[in-house]
């Protein structure tokens, strides 16, 4: 049997970014796919770097929203009721996250998390032979009222104590930044140094690449269990062939829970169900990425197409895609958008592994130091990327980790 240093159990993009950053530390890697490289959510998400989103999710913000949203079958988040009562006990720890000196914590986690993530993207993107596909148009968060611009603030207040830089600003500029604004658009907020991905499965791809063009190895077998043995671990696949490592990394996405649980470990990972619309690239004249936040989904420019999208649907795995949210968000930027061609455009659902305190799991197994986990980041996997990789590496070679990965503890529930 051969025998590689690491197994990696994922071919998205944190798995591939861990897997390129342990071959430049001098490992053999192979890395196992259930599906092929790309195939889950980092194929369809908006292709932002959001290394502003310091604040988590689970927040007393949302706690605020939610119910309105909730009462909306196809708004900003909802909950579909085949569902309810399996979610309710991650929703109960979310609402403990929630909770201010919770939510403090955590995001003064998340900010060293983010801020290692741009420290190290840079140099990944060139190490990659990816840099040209990186952009910088900035972001602008668009606001209906005085009220939602206000209730805004909080938070870009904490941005700016970390040195975030943005500037509010009114529908005057808004028009010169982004012509084609509806004019219920009285206010806004752009951050200039918000960057993006040409296209991310693009990206992912070429991640994909570069791996095998320095050896990697990429198989297809889907992994239902890690086992610890003498000196490493072993991972079995479906199809019950076996593959020996001296360690493994389990960055399966959302479906990481139930291979952590062959370890003896109930992490409470869920799937946020992400929906998106892309249009062809000449729907629209998009000059940076616009944050419908009142609203809860994005329009993004990618060198494919324009691409509208976002929204949580807690919904688990298993129910049917509902694609009737992906046009109820393509209705409203058509009104948002003076001029937007809603035709020609192709429909995607994908999972986001979400943990309850909006932090990944990285860390060690309980079971075994062999068995790193990586995964849980939610909207923000592809931005914590290149930061996850770094860490990833660094246990994987015995290195102090280049931030305090304690808040991430797998165990920390």
């Amino acid at each position: 049997m051969t025998r590689s240093d690491v197994i990696v159990i994922g071919a998205g993009v944190i798995g591939l970014s861990a897997a390129i950053a342990a071959q430049a530390r001098g490992l053999t890697v192979v890395v196992v796919e259930r599906e092929e490289p790309a195939a889950g959510a980092s194929a369809g998400n908006a292709g932002a770097f959001a290394f502003t989103d310091i604040l988590p999710l689970a927040s007393p913000g949302i706690l605020k929203k939610a119910p309105k949203w909730l009462l909306d079958p196809l708004g900003p988040l909802s909950v579909p009721p085949a569902y309810a009562l399996q979610i309710a006990p991650w929703m109960f720890r979310f609402w403990r996250a929630c909770q201010p000196s919770r939510v403090a914590q955590s995001t003064a986690a998340q900010t060293r998390l983010m801020d290692l993530s741009k420290a190290e993207l840079e140099p990944f993107l060139a190490q990659t032979d990816t840099l040209s596909m990186l952009r910088k148009d900035g972001n602008l968060q668009v606001y209906e009222s005085d009220a939602e611009f206000r209730a805004s603030l909080p938070g870009w207040e904490v941005r700016r104590n970390h040195g975030i830089e943005f500037r509010h600003v009114k529908a005057e500029e808004m028009a010169a930044l982004q012509p084609g604004l509806a004019a219920r658009f009285i206010l806004g907020t752009f951050t200039p140094g918000w960057y993006s991905i040409a296209d991310p499965k693009l990206y992912t791809l070429a991640l994909a690449q570069h791996f095998r063009s320095r050896g990697g190895v990429i198989e297809t077998a889907e992994i239902s269990a890690l086992r610890a043995i003498s000196g490493g671990v072993e991972a079995v696949a479906t199809n019950g062939k076996v593959r020996q490592a001296g360690k493994a990394v389990l960055a399966a996405g959302a479906f990481s829970h139930r291979v952590a649980r062959t370890l003896g470990e109930r992490i409470p990972l869920e799937t946020e169900r992400g929906y998106n619309t892309t249009l062809p690239a000449d729907a629209f004249d998009l000059r940076t990425q616009i944050t419908f936040g009142g609203h809860g989904f994005v329009v993004s420019k990618l060198s494919t197409g324009i691409r509208v999208g976002g929204a949580v649907e807690l919904g688990g795995l298993a129910l049917p895609a509902n694609f009737r949210r992906s046009e109820a968000m393509l209705q409203k930027a058509r009104a948002f958008l003076t001029g937007l061609k809603p035709e020609g455009g192709v429909q995607w659902m994908g999972f986001r592994p979400s943990l309850p305190d909006s932090l990944p799991a990285i860390g060690r197994a309980r079971a075994t130091p062999d068995v790193i986990y990586a995964f849980g980041h939610g909207h923000l996997g592809l931005t914590q990327s290149a930061g996850t990789a770094r860490l990833v590496a660094d246990l994987l070679t015995g290195q102090d980790p280049a931030i305090d990965i304690a808040p991430f503890s797998p165990q920390r529930f």
